[in-house]
């Protein structure tokens, strides 16, 4: 399970008032991990390739052969780390089972953004699904918001060579209407994102957020 802050330092609540929204919680699958883009991103991603290669390094296989795919896991991830900072994300999660020495090219990246004078969170969400056939509304763990699912092209510039199918989650904040979280999903699959592999990781990310939960001080 993970957990993640997100309250202003300077809030304060008032007598009897309902506790405000302080973070959130996921139920992650065994082989996924979460990674904080802004502090302690080096410390975390040496962690998930210690244990990622806990089990391997036991005398079988030699050292010299082990190093370069500990060196490849830990490039990966941290240019993803990288990439998810770019986008102003706070977290990134992603599993980190090895196949053939890379990470399966599916990734979640969380960050939060503000909207200003927003009344109606309802009405905000209705508008952006109005305004985007891709975009449907839902409402998650008493959060309105809308699902949007596309197919992006590939970005040469960025080193993407292939198409991805990708999946936002945009919450509004329970409490604080001008507070919306945003979990962007990215799916590389084998290089085609309408395959079954890539709809197949869809569906275990909207598993993922089925869990999703808001925490409170």
């Amino acid at each position: 399970m993970a957990s993640d802050p997100m309250v202003s330092p300077d809030t304060v609540k008032e007598p009897g008032a309902e506790k405000r929204v302080a973070g959130y919680t996921v139920v992650l699958p065994p082989a996924w991990r979460k990674i904080p883009v802004r502090h302690g991103t080096d410390k975390a991603i040496k962690e998930i390739v210690d244990e990622a290669f806990a089990n391997l390094n036991r005398g079988d296989i030699p050292r010299d052969k082990l190093t370069p795919y500990r060196m490849e896991l830990g490039r990966q991830l941290t240019e993803a780390a990288r990439r998810a900072r770019q986008q102003g994300g706070t977290e990134l999660y992603l599993p980190v089972e090895l196949e053939h020495g890379t990470v399966i090219a599916a990734s979640f990246v969380v960050s939060e953004g503000l909207l200003g004078d927003v009344e109606d969170p309802r009405q905000v969400a209705a508008c952006m699904a109005a305004e985007d056939e891709a975009a449907s509304p839902i409402e998650i763990d008493g959060a309105v918001g809308v699902r949007t699912e596309r197919v992006a092209p590939p970005d040469p510039a960025e080193g993407v060579e292939y198409g991805s199918r990708r999946v936002d989650y945009v919450l509004s904040v329970p409490g604080d209407p001008n507070r919306w979280l945003v979990i962007a999903f990215s799916a590389l699959s084998a290089g085609d994102p309408d395959d079954k592999f890539a709809k197949l990781l869809v569906d275990l990310f909207d598993a993922i957020i089925s869990t999703f939960r808001w925490t409170r001080s």
